[in-house]
């Protein structure tokens, strides 16, 4: 280990920079947010430390160049100039001082490093290569970006305020056992969905119940520590890269994952190894679970003290039922939090290279499923005829006849273009452009199967300019055209 990793206070103490460049306003921005006082020792300042300079009291510029008696005594000291001999005398003359010193892009310079940081503050953690590699070290800073939740910093504020409390209640060998479900249960998680007050009620019934049951008393809350959740999580439309922070994040904790057909089996790879899976997918006249019976289940799995991730591919408030499936939750106060995704219109239209609003063609876009809840298509056909618009339809491949005749029935050109694409986002992606009139044929012709989006307007028209995601490019796959 060629440098010892500490994290200094400069709350209120003073730092230096020699330079005024790009490179020397990152840092001293860096050094405003620990606390430091920074003078900025340089002939003059670039357009970024100049903003620094009128927006922080605590910077104070030394409009010259360096000299010897600008070291003086200060905690820290960097060098950003662009010219390597001033760059060394700063760090010849710093550690005559004994003042740890920085020279950016020359680690032989440095007696101290600059690491790469994941704020969580109070949570800090900081990443570095010894100089060797900075950019690999901002990758490694990326990766673990996507499983620190950015709420960590508010869970250990609400551990502070607590820590004596637990001192005070819990026995020392049974500590590190109540922070540890504290910080990995659901109390963390409500913290990470916004619900502090109900985080700091469910704290304090959490330390009596174990300060209770240390000394042979009951309290009458024995789930405390046991209760379970409901992670109603969106998948988005297929390619895992599009899931957010959070949803890969109770992907990979949740104990039981109840997910649908529209999951992609990439998506599905990301769950945790050991959990169960249970399958209630819906096809087409073929529901292999009822609605109802989905909704039971996820409530008996969190009464049991699972926690559960019900994975609905999209956005699981689009088309995805999951207003029905969290009223039964709700019902009987079982805890549950919603991640949204990536609805399919969005996810699938940027991959097929159709914006779903232009200035030159669409000023609004409307959503709408291809059947209702008894089955049926009956939709406003006459608002969805409007022009200036783009409409996109879900599950619309059945009804495809009846979209496509109701449109032009009210007033819709049979021209309008359209497009079909089938497993958007994904690797099997295919694309079928026509227009209005010519859907039902397209669909009979390349006997297309779901999950397949239905676009219409004149957007479509851009695809050809447009489309950029072309999973079969090297066999010269092409969108077909009717």
């Amino acid at each position: 280990m060629n440098f010892l990793p500490i994290f200094v206070d400069l709350r209120s103490r003073s730092c230096l920079m020699v330079g005024g460049g790009e490179v020397a306003a990152r840092k001293v921005e860096l050094l405003i947010r620990a606390g430091a006082s920074v003078e900025v020792v340089s002939p003059k300042l670039g357009d970024s430390l100049n903003r620094l300079n009128k927006e922080y009291s605590q910077i104070e510029w030394i409009e010259s160049e360096f000299v010897n008696s600008h070291i003086n005594k200060q905690q820290l000291i960097y060098a950003a100039t662009d010219n390597s001999v001033v760059n060394r005398e700063v760090s010849e003359l710093a550690q005559q001082h004994n003042i740890p010193v920085n020279v950016v892009d020359a680690p032989e310079l440095c007696t101290f490093i600059t690491p790469s940081i994941i704020d969580r503050s109070p949570v800090v953690a900081a990443i570095s290569t010894g100089g060797s590699s900075p950019v690999l070290a901002r990758l490694i800073r990326s990766q673990l970006e996507t499983m620190i939740p950015s709420a960590y910093g508010r869970l250990a504020q609400l551990a502070s305020r607590f820590r004596l409390k637990v001192q005070e209640k819990i026995k020392p060998e049974q500590r590190r056992i109540f922070w540890e479900k504290m910080l990995q249960g659901p109390i963390a998680e409500m913290v990470f969905s916004g619900r502090e007050g109900e985080a700091e009620k469910s704290m304090q019934d959490m330390i009596e119940h174990c300060s209770n049951k240390h000394s042979g008393r009951t309290s009458g809350k024995d789930n405390i520590l046991n209760q379970g959740e409901v992670y109603l999580v969106g998948g988005g439309p297929g390619d895992p890269d599009l899931l957010t922070f959070r949803a890969l994040r109770l992907m990979q904790q949740a104990d039981v994952v109840v997910y649908d057909r529209l999951i992609s089996p990439a998506v599905l790879d990301l769950v945790r190894r050991d959990a169960e899976q249970i399958y209630v997918g819906k096809e087409s006249s073929n529901h292999s679970v009822p609605q109802s019976e989905i909704n039971q289940l996820l409530a008996k799995l969190a009464e049991q003290g699972k926690r559960v991730l019900r994975l609905k591919g999209g956005d699981p408030f689009i088309f995805g039922r999951g207003g029905e499936e969290i009223e039964l939750l709700a019902e009987r106060g079982i805890s549950f939090q919603i991640v949204p995704g990536i609805t399919a219109a969005s996810g699938i239209s940027s991959y097929a290279g159709i914006p779903l609003t232009h200035r030159d063609h669409a000023q609004s876009v409307t959503f709408a499923t291809g059947h209702l809840k008894d089955n049926s298509s009956n939709l406003n056909w006459a608002a969805l005829a409007q022009p200036g618009q783009t409409i996109v339809f879900y599950m619309g491949l059945k009804g495809i006849k009846t979209i496509s005749a109701k449109l032009i029935e009210h007033g819709m050109d049979p021209l309008t273009p359209a497009a079909l694409v089938q497993k958007g986002t994904t690797p099997d992606q295919k694309e079928y452009i026509g227009s209005l009139v010519t859907l039902p044929e397209i669909v009979a012709e390349s006997q297309i199967k779901p999950p397949t989006l239905i676009i219409i307007g004149s957007v479509v028209t851009l695809h050809d300019r447009l489309n950029w995601f072309d999973p079969e490019q090297n066999q010269g796959s092409k969108p077909r055209v009717f």
